[in-house]
């Protein structure tokens, strides 16, 4: 970015102080601090409304419903990362057709009845079909804060919006599950726990509905002085065109879109087979709130200064690096037998997920067009959520057939093997060609 016109704050028509008041949208940081900001408060929002299952729907599966195969238990999170990842390609595709914000405000609405189907449920029927809700909701909604950060920011601090952007996302996740774990253990696994999370809709809703102003315009500012990396596409591509060069032809767009899908993979994993395997070996509710906070916490705090150092010093080898960090995590997870070690591979982690997850957001806004980045976002995070599917699906059977240990350590081993893939394939100079 530093070579170019564009990466330089003011060099770039409609950014920095000059354009002043009244002239329109401007890029940047400084000039969309306080819509920035409230997006950065939505976001977390958004993240508890996840968060409020962390800690409690794997005992819910076991303890209330008796759900004896782990695979018929992880239902959920396969129900949720479909919804989720069909919701994350359309959510690109309708803020370039009606806006940012109503997009945004339709993830709000979806969520509404999640936590009254989560407090009510007579079956875990009701359970997976709050979830779909659920991943609906979340496509829409974190998809839409993520572009909309991506409009206001422009190329120059698009690591650092990242960071900030999923960080909240995750310290709402990390937070929330460990308010819940407190109140499932004072007050019993129902109704208490998902009460915060309406709250949570609640607030989100009045917020995006009052205050959240649409950025439509920031992204057409942009396109009108973007250089772009696939100069005989520019703005034209179709949806499938897109489809097809974020998923496969274009090396780096690939390399981020697998690296993404084997993040959530492990992610599913930890989400609905850790606190049973907690469980099993003798821990407190409050221990295991406690496990399934700190992941997220680490996971949301240490993207405040991930992202920023992508910027910096690169996206490619803070990808490939962080795989293998979350690879080290699992491993140890499916070696320990005791709270202090699942702590520290809870940090290893939480601490390999921030190396990955702002930067391959980063990495997508480089190498996309802003007129077609929506959609290339929303392709990416089609396949970085359709690995909460395949988690679910892959670490359940493998669970079943060899036990929870056995299913860890075959996905250290995917992810260890994705970060190669971006060691390989991924270029390593894309962040500075805008």
């Amino acid at each position: 970015m530093s070579g170019s016109a564009q990466g330089r704050p003011g060099r770039t028509p409609g950014t920095g102080p000059a354009a002043g008041p009244g002239a329109g949208p401007v890029l940047g940081l400084r000039a969309n601090l306080a819509q920035f900001v409230l997006l950065v408060a939505v976001n977390a929002l958004v993240g508890g409304t996840l968060g409020q299952e962390r800690t409690v729907l794997p005992l819910l599966a076991t303890d209330v419903f008796h759900l004896g195969l782990y695979t018929s238990a992880l239902t959920y999170i396969l129900a949720f990362g479909v919804s989720k990842a069909g919701m994350n390609y359309f959510a690109g595709t309708l803020s370039d057709r009606f806006g940012r914000k109503p997009v945004l405000v339709a993830g709000w609405l979806a969520a509404i009845p999640v936590p009254l189907m989560l407090i009510l449920a007579p079956d875990w029927g009701w359970i997976v079909a709050a979830n779909v809700l659920l991943g609906v909701s979340q496509g829409l909604a974190w998809s839409t804060t993520v572009i909309m950060k991506m409009d206001l920011v422009g190329p120059s601090r698009r690591g650092l919006a990242m960071g900030l952007n999923e960080a909240a996302g995750y310290l709402g996740v990390a937070v929330t599950a460990l308010a819940t774990g407190y109140l499932a253990s004072a007050y019993g696994l129902r109704p208490a726990p998902f009460l915060l999370g309406a709250a949570y809709i609640a607030l989100g809703l009045g917020l995006s509905v009052l205050a959240v102003r649409e950025t439509r315009d920031h992204a057409r500012l942009e396109a009108r002085a973007h250089v772009d990396a696939h100069a005989q596409a520019h703005g034209e591509l179709t949806s499938g065109q897109v489809f097809t060069l974020t998923s496969f032809r274009d090396r780096s767009l690939s390399a981020v879109s697998q690296a993404g899908m084997v993040n959530n993979l492990n992610d599913g994993l930890a989400w609905g087979l850790f606190p049973v395997l907690f469980a099993a070996a003798g821990l407190s509710l409050g221990q295991i709130g406690i496990l399934a906070a700190a992941y997220p916490a680490v996971w949301g705090a240490g993207q405040m200064f991930t992202g920023a150092a992508s910027d910096r010093w690169g996206r490619k080898w803070l990808i490939a690096a962080g795989m293998a960090v979350q690879a080290a995590g699992l491993a140890v997870v499916a070696a320990a037998h005791s709270f202090g070690p699942w702590l520290a591979a809870a940090v290893l982690l939480g601490l390999g997920t921030a190396m990955v997850y702002p930067t391959l957001l980063a990495a997508i806004g480089d190498v996309a067009h802003p007129a077609w980045r929506a959609r290339s976002v929303g392709v990416y995070r089609l396949w970085r959520d359709g690995g909460f599917a395949v988690g679910a699906l892959l670490s359940g059977i493998l669970a079943d057939l060899y036990g929870i240990r056995a299913a860890v350590l075959v996905v250290a081993a995917l992810t260890g093997l994705s970060g190669l893939v971006v060691a390989v394939r991924m270029r390593g100079d894309d962040h500075r060609t805008r």
